[in-house]
């Protein structure tokens, strides 16, 4: 491990860590918003799009802290989608509404709503800068960053 490899280690993993604890947090969010499990969310797909979430938001925190650079690749990947997803749902719910829910139309401040906002938005940057790092070592523009902000 040479100088330069160890000395951006730290950065590596408090970047993965706050990914993980990011994309729990908004898996956390939306299961409290949903009340809990099982909860309940209507019209039905939106329930099951709170569940697809938060099964992929923990999926993605795991993955996040495993070993396999391929695995932590991936992540940061779906990360972008784990992030972006949400966000899009509350300018649809909050402005045009959604087929069969207008429970939330024009409710731009709800608490619970800036809160999940803020950790999407930060998560988004995030995971989309990994990302951003993870494609270009594929594409070959730089060498296989085993310890970058990717993983």
């Amino acid at each position: 491990m040479t100088a330069v490899t160890h000395a951006r280690l730290p950065v590596h993993y408090a970047a993965r860590s706050l990914g993980a604890l990011l994309s729990l947090a908004v898996a956390g969010i939306h299961l409290k918003d949903q009340g809990g499990l099982p909860g309940s969310k209507d019209p039905s797909y939106v329930g099951a799009g709170y569940y697809v979430l938060e099964a992929v938001g923990v999926l993605v925190a795991v993955a996040l802290l495993l070993p396999s650079w391929r695995a932590v690749r991936t992540a940061w990947l779906v990360g972008v989608g784990v992030a972006a997803a949400p966000l899009l749902g509350y300018v649809l719910s909050r402005g045009p509404g959604l087929p069969g829910y207008t429970d939330d139309k024009g409710n731009w401040t709800e608490p619970i709503g800036v809160a999940s906002l803020v950790v999407e938005v930060v998560l988004l940057l995030l995971a989309g800068a990994a990302a951003g790092t993870a494609l270009g070592a594929r594409s070959g523009r730089t060498e296989r960053p085993r310890r970058t902000l990717a993983g």
